[in-house]
């Protein structure tokens, strides 16, 4: 073997190969010519299954920035609200007044645990939808499929 071709394997062992186009994949099953199969409409199908794969991962990416978004805003208001305890430790009040912002400071973490636990489950409801209105569509296309038989 060569020193180019242990180049080029080792530098294609990651690498995913190319995927065929849907015309490739039209003009393959063409070639078998087989009884019965609409291609376009095979093409058309993959098609629309891939087009819901994006649309499930754009939602899933939108809902994962609002929650990093979410998250960082709540990460600075609690340290303000840290800032403003550590403050006010020295004033009049000290301890009763120290454990009410303790108390109030667990309050405000599970509301927030909450709110950020709602976010990921919209988030991650809107994907799981747009792949079930898909996979509800292929259901329906294979019954129309059988019923003309």
């Amino acid at each position: 073997m060569t020193a180019s071709r242990k180049k080029s394997d080792s530098a294609s062992v990651g690498a995913w190969p190319p995927l065929p186009s849907a015309e490739d994949l039209g003009q393959l099953v063409e070639r078998f010519k087989l009884p019965g199969v609409d291609v376009s409409a095979l093409v058309e199908w993959q098609r629309k299954d891939f087009e819901a794969l994006v649309e499930a991962n754009r939602q899933a990416v939108e809902g994962m920035k609002s929650l990093a978004t979410r998250q960082g805003e709540i990460l600075q208001e609690t340290l303000a609200q840290w800032q403003g305890a550590i403050g006010s430790v020295g004033g009049t009040g000290g301890a009763a007044s120290g454990a009410e912002s303790v108390q109030r400071g667990i309050g405000q973490a599970l509301e927030n645990v909450r709110e950020l636990a709602t976010l990921e489950a919209a988030a991650r409801g809107k994907a799981w939808k747009v792949m079930q209105d898909r996979m509800q569509d292929n259901m329906a296309n294979l019954q129309k499929l059988l019923q003309g038989r």
